[in-house]
């Protein structure tokens, strides 16, 4: 893994992160993961079964942890206790497992995070040993305040969650980028692969996304093409663009040295 993605100290082929939620069935779920190559997979600990409920199927069935990363996340917490007490649930469920992913919602209409709320329960789950991967707003003030408590990774929005309106303000997600000594994930708003392609190609370190894929017409398919979108944006950001021109200062095929000149 010679461009791998670190987080926590781990490494990972994959910059691409995917939830578990709005599929039709745990079938489609697998089908859609194993096309995205994604590794770390993020999972609602109160939408989804791994364990609370005894007897009835859970996704520990077809995305076994020996295989992924699984990352429990705190969707549906509208309050920093509520976050931090089903974080703490979750670890034990999955037997001490410590990397997680934090997001404490300030309203219900457009999930847009709290971030008074996201602050406190960082640093309660921080303290607590969690390894916090973290949602927040695109506040490049606040990003760093979540990385001075010691987050594992910051995670600001391209746009609000579900909405697919893609990166709505990349400047500040630049600023992020350029001070963040953590991994930074574009997290929720990504609607198709062109979105996923310009966030890696601004610098982030990945993508999590769960609605582009699930809510595809088809999306085994979708989650293809995202893999591919992920990647292909990396590489263009590791090659550096060719300067934006209005007009270019000298003809891209010069004529000088032109056979018969």
């Amino acid at each position: 893994m010679t461009d791998s993605l670190t987080i926590a100290g781990k490494a990972y082929s994959s910059r691409l992160l995917v939830g578990t939620g709005k599929y039709k069935d745990f079938d489609e779920t697998r089908r859609a993961v194993d096309a995205s190559g994604a590794q770390i997979i993020t999972v609602a600990i109160r939408r989804t079964n791994i364990g609370q409920e005894p007897g009835q199927p859970s996704l520990l069935d077809v995305l076994p942890m020996d295989r992924y990363t699984l990352l429990p996340n705190t969707a549906g917490c509208y309050s920093a206790d509520d976050a931090v007490r089903t974080l703490r649930l979750g670890r034990e469920l999955l037997d001490g497992h410590s990397l997680v992913k934090l997001e404490v919602l300030g309203d219900k209409d457009t999930l847009f995070p709290n971030m008074p709320e996201t602050l406190k329960a960082a640093e309660t789950l921080v303290k607590d040993g969690f390894q916090v991967m973290v949602y927040c707003s695109d506040d490049p003030i606040q990003a760093q305040m979540l990385e001075d408590i010691g987050c594992v990774a910051v995670m600001p929005l391209a746009s609000l969650i579900g909405s697919g309106m893609g990166i709505l303000n990349p400047w500040n997600l630049k600023l992020i980028i350029e001070k963040a000594k953590v991994p930074v994930l574009v997290d929720a708003g990504v609607g198709t692969a062109s979105d996923a392609a310009i966030a890696m190609e601004l610098g982030c370190d990945g993508v999590l996304m769960n609605t582009a894929i699930a809510a595809a017409k088809d999306p085994v398919l979708m989650a293809g093409a995202m893999r591919k979108a992920v990647e292909a944006g990396r590489e263009a950001y590791r090659a550096g663009r060719m300067p934006r021109k209005l007009y270019a200062a000298a003809p891209s095929s010069p004529t000088g040295g032109m056979i018969g000149s």
